[in-house]
Parts: structure tokens; C-alpha cells; sequence
């Protein structure tokens, strides 16, 4: 592949898209809900086909992070015993925000997957804008999503809506440093 010489673009938007990294560690303070909102209110404007606004936007209050967190516990405890359990309670009742977010389930396997994108883009979206914020988040789709016991305590019915992430947020205790490949390593110019 041949280089391509790209100058780096230098904006606000291009710093903030540059930055941003998933935190695993965060403050204990649990940011405001309005800007959790706020960053909803944001998200709802990533591109979606047909207008179908495929998402929704789970916020999980203290109690059921806590009845999460027990869920995972004791799943992590069957899986790969007690110690592996406390030390998944441990880390998970430290987060201090909880977000899920889902899309509307599909027959069709386009609109299914359009859907998904959709979502997806809306996730950026509303990370990029909490992360302008200075609240840090990570975005997970672990096991736990995706079992019966999950969707039950949020009362999701998984024929009407498929969950597409696990948001933790909060205020970064560090700020990972990243990087990328060069754009000549990504991009193909067809003639």
C-alpha cells in the first residue's frame, strides 16, 4: 500500500474525537444526570435509516447498579469461583455511572443490522460529548448483557430490543494515552 500523506485536521471536534479513551478507573463522584441527559439528548441525532430512532437509553439509578453488580458477582462465582467474585464486586460497585443502551429488534436482517450501526453511532456520540464534559466512559458488551437474568431486572424483552452496551461513566482518575496506525495502513484508494 502506498503512503498517504494526510495533515493532521486541528479543530476542537478533532482533539475531542482524539482523546477520547475508555476509562476503567474513575473518581467516586457520580456526575450530574442532567448532563447524563444532555448527552442523551445528543446522541438521539446520530444518522438512522428510515428515521427508525432504534435506540433506548437505560439509566440505571444506584439499586439496580447494586442488584447488577450482585447479578455479575454471583455469575463470576459460578464461572471461576469466590475469589474471581469479590473481585469482580469490588471493581463494579466502584463505577459510579450506569447506562444501557438498546435497539429495536428486527425480522429483518438489514434493518436489523442498520439498526445496530445506528446505535452505535449514537453511542459515539453521546461519549464524545460527556468525554467534552470531562466524564470518562467505557463501553462494554460482556456477558452479563446478554443473559436472562440481565434483561429480566431491567425488564427488556429481548424479541423487542437487543442490547447493544454497557455504558459505565464517571471522572476519569487517569487519562489513557492513545494511538493509530498510520492512514495509508487503512484506507484504499480505488482508481
Amino acid at each position: 500500500m502506498s503512503q498517504i500523506d494526510v495533515s493532521p485536521v486541528d479543530s476542537d471536534l478533532a482533539t475531542l474525537i482524539r482523546t477520547r479513551r475508555t476509562i476503567n478507573d474513575y473518581r467516586p463522584e457520580v456526575p450530574p444526570q442532567e448532563l447524563v441527559l444532555q448527552a442523551i439528548e445528543l446522541a438521539r441525532w446520530a444518522p438512522n435509516h428510515k428515521l427508525t430512532e432504534p435506540w433506548r437509553f437505560h439509566v440505571i439509578g444506584r439499586q439496580t447498579a447494586n442488584e447488577i453488580v450482585e447479578l455479575s458477582a454471583r455469575l463470576m462465582e459460578a464461572e471461576k469461583g469466590a475469589d474471581a467474585a469479590a473481585a469482580r464486586r469490588a471493581k463494579w460497585s466502584q463505577i459510579p455511572g450506569w447506562l444501557f443502551v438498546t435497539c429495536q429488534a428486527s425480522a429483518d436482517p438489514v434493518r436489523d443490522r442498520e439498526n445496530y450501526a445506528s446505535v452505535s453511532c449514537a453511542i459515539q456520540n453521546l461519549t464524545l460529548f460527556l468525554w467534552q464534559q470531562g466524564i470518562g466512559s467505557k463501553w462494554s458488551t460482556g456477558g452479563i448483557l446478554q443473559h436472562p437474568e440481565f434483561n429480566q431486572l431491567l425488564k427488556i424483552d429481548p424479541s423487542v430490543e437487543k442490547m447493544v452496551g454497557m455504558i459505565w461513566y464517571g471522572y476519569p482518575l487517569n487519562q489513557p494515552v492513545g494511538k493509530r496506525r498510520p492512514v495509508s495502513d487503512v484506507t484504499i484508494i480505488h482508481p
